[in-house]
């Protein structure tokens, strides 16, 4: 997409708040919060068992209002930047809802929550609501960690490789996001493909469009199109005119209202203690750590962005999430290049935030959706995957790569574990019985048998954040012979696995669980320190070698 050439004076103007790419950005940005929204209204009601009143009269507005403030205050930024350096190239960080705090509070905290209620005798809504509210209590814990954590982030970033960084963010770009829209692209390819096929003529040919229309939007058009052609035909299609009836009905204006006694309530409940340590500070560091991996992709992109500020919105925009009734963290979102490869500047994340703030104060997600289905637009969310992954590579020292591409296994594994989990969960539904998957999970044999080493999955898969981090740093340090850094990440990791924030875990019927506590990962933390052991011993032999080779012979 061309864009306008940036300029660099110091004149102190900044960029102009819109421009024509921006449109691209918006389409891209939009899909993919709008694919959030459909995410939890689709969890929170058929997985939680939530009242769609509620979801659509609380969950959304609050969400919407967290997305409203964190867009704002990034284009902000971007102007701030672009007046201060004298560029017109500056693009906004993207902002959104954090997919993996969706997936983790609601399989692992919301979902847990409501089983133990109903255990204990609750009604389904007396479960449901529970839930929610240590759910919104989960938020709230999220927040402040990201808040306190933006206090010291800088100095973890700066202290930590490029390529650590980026091959974490690159992990789960090619597993959570492009994987899963490939493969949902190729299952619907009479509606998806022909999207794919105009994204990447646009974005990777550079070619302009048919009368200027961004290439976001053809792809909305034409999927959206299709999937109306195939209905009119009488073919299996994502849309139908009475989907639209339905969706209508939904349609009303629902203000934020804050839930503060809710989310007191969860703050409160007995239960909220067994998932603090295991589950909610886990995702609070991982959120951190998320942030930064954004920040640093941002920087090789070109933008350079202050860590504190940056953080300390993330922590206050959750903050707001949870006050006003939604359970899920809102963070820098991952995409900062592409959507600059995209040409877009501020305006693009200004415009995302007012539309979710309308159509979740009208209730129009479930009305959007039946009109241009999500099909149409996922090819936007998976060239998204695809340039994280690129840069990654491209913006790393050449020699660092193999680096990057150690780093990539760890969210691999956390992917392949969500697709078991989820799959013994569909299985058990299936037939009825839905203590299916802890009969299986309860005969790892069968799995060795089958060739899979699920044990390994699993540790390969807890904490995937940070041992992704870690071992890309490590292999980058071993390929600069940077023993001594070497040591001391490895020495990190032995700390981490210690206390189980890493590896230490089980696959159980809600999803893999942390082991966190006292040596839960010592076996793995001991595997660190002999790392480090030799790795001290490596950097005593290179002095050694190096002393003699620089002695000149008798």
């Amino acid at each position: 997409m061309a864009s306008e050439a940036p300029t660099n004076g110091t004149s102190g103007n900044p960029q102009p708040w819109w421009v024509a790419s921006d449109l691209d950005g918006f389409f891209g940005l939009v899909i993919d919060n709008l694919i959030q929204f459909l995410l939890i209204l689709a969890l929170c009601t058929g997985v939680l068992g939530f009242d769609g009143d509620l979801v659509l009269g609380t969950i959304l507005p609050g969400a919407a209002l967290s997305i409203l403030i964190g867009n704002v205050y990034y284009s902000w930024q971007a102007q701030k930047l672009s007046a201060k350096e004298g560029r017109t190239d500056v693009t906004a960080l993207p902002y959104g809802i954090n997919t993996v705090s969706l997936f983790a509070y609601v399989f692992l905290v919301m979902m847990p929550v409501k089983m133990m209620a109903m255990k204990g005798g609750a009604t389904p809504e007396d479960a449901a609501k529970l839930a929610w509210q240590v759910g919104l209590a989960a938020c709230l814990v999220s927040g402040v960690i990201e808040f306190l954590g933006s206090f010291v982030a800088e100095f973890i970033r700066k202290h930590t490789p490029r390529a650590a960084l980026l091959s974490t963010l690159a992990g789960i770009a090619i597993s959570f996001i492009a994987i899963d829209f490939a493969m949902k692209t190729f299952e619907a390819p009479l509606v998806a493909m022909l999207p794919l096929g105009v994204i990447l003529t646009t974005y990777f040919s550079h070619a302009r469009m048919p009368f200027r229309i961004p290439g976001g939007a053809w792809a909305l058009i034409l999927g959206g199109g299709m999937a109306w052609l195939l209905y009119a035909m009488g073919e299996a299609s994502p849309v139908a005119a009475a989907n639209v009836t339905a969706a209508a009905d939904s349609v009303g204006f629902y203000l934020p209202v804050p839930v503060l006694g809710d989310m007191l309530e969860g703050l409160q409940q007995p239960m909220m203690m067994d998932f603090l340590v295991p589950i909610m500070l886990p995702m609070g560091l991982f959120n951190i750590l998320g942030s930064l991996q954004n920040i640093e992709s941002a920087e090789a992109a070109g933008d350079s962005y202050p860590t504190a500020p940056c953080l300390a919105v993330n922590g206050l925009g959750t903050v707001v999430a949870a006050a006003f009734g939604s359970c899920f963290p809102t963070t820098i979102y991952i995409g900062h290049p592409g959507w600059k490869e995209l040409g877009a500047r501020s305006g693009y994340s200004v415009v995302n935030g007012v539309f979710f703030t309308f159509i979740a104060l009208f209730g129009l997600t479930g009305l959007v959706n039946s009109i241009i289905p999500m099909e149409a637009g996922m090819a936007i969310v998976l060239w998204i995957g695809i340039i994280i992954t690129a840069q990654a590579f491209q913006t790393v020292p050449k020699e660092h790569a193999p680096g990057v591409a150690f780093g990539l296994f760890p969210a691999i594994a956390g992917w392949g574990v969500m697709i078991i989990g989820t799959t013994l969960g569909a299985a058990g539904t299936a037939k009825g019985d839905f203590g299916l998957a802890a009969v299986v999970l309860g005969k790892p044999e069968t799995f060795v048998a089958a060739g899979l080493h699920i044990e390994g999955l699993v540790a390969l898969s807890q904490g995937f954040l940070l041992s992704a981090m870690i071992w890309a740093a490590i292999s980058v340090h071993l390929i600069d012979k940077a023993f001594k850094s070497a040591i001391i990440w490895a020495l990190i990791g032995a700390v981490c696995a210690f206390f189980g924030f890493i590896h230490a875990g089980s696959l159980t019927p809600s999803g893999a669980v942390y082991d966190l506590g006292w040596a839960t990962g010592w076996r793995w933390a001991l595997g660190y320190v002999l790392c480090a052991g030799f790795f001290a011993f490596m950097l005593w032999w290179s002095g050694k070698t190096n002393q003699e080779t620089a002695t000149p012979s008798a």
